[in-house]
């Protein structure tokens, strides 16, 4: 790799063929011997004011204004690839998820300072809430929660899994 020094001609050349308006690629092809960002930094380490643009470029273009569409769109299942030997499945419909009743006695409801071991300590409410506070019902042992609760919070792992769909018959 040969090193070139900038001489004073060459820059003097660089900076007459940057005011003219070149590119940077325009004037290391006029110099020969460097590359285009070698003119880019040189220009930068010299401090050359950034060309000025013609009026025309430094206004934005006005944009077309586009008619309203109003269109309703629907959206389809999506299908990738070749459908055409695609098998059909069938669909099966999650059961509805259970609710429980999420009435609390007011006798029982408890404060975080009322909280203990052997109480519930499932949230009710918004915590930012002056209403906000904990079940308080009897928790079960080595839980947190009381009967009701734990059902919630502890759903077994089959449940949670959704079952592969099944291949449909033709």
């Amino acid at each position: 790799m040969t090193v070139l020094t900038w001489s004073d001609d060459r820059v003097e050349q660089l900076k007459k063929l940057w005011e003219a308006g070149l590119s940077a690629s325009q004037i290391a092809a006029e110099l020969g011997n460097v590359t285009r960002n070698a003119v880019i930094g040189k220009v930068h380490r010299l401090g050359l004011s950034g060309r000025a643009k013609s009026p025309s470029s430094a206004a934005p273009r006005p944009r077309k204004a586009r008619p309203a569409q109003h269109m309703m769109r629907v959206s389809r299942p999506i299908s990738r690839g070749n459908t055409a030997l695609a098998q059909a499945f069938e669909v099966e419909v999650e059961a509805e998820p259970v609710t429980y009743d999420n009435v609390v006695p007011m006798s029982q409801r408890l404060s975080l300072l009322e909280l203990n071991e052997a109480t519930c300590h499932w949230p009710v409410g918004d915590p930012s809430s002056p209403d906000f506070f904990f079940c308080g019902g009897k928790a079960l042992s080595g839980l947190p929660y009381c009967a009701q609760h734990s059902r919630v919070a502890y759903q077994p792992a089959a449940d949670r899994r959704r079952a592969p769909a099944k291949p449909g018959t033709r």
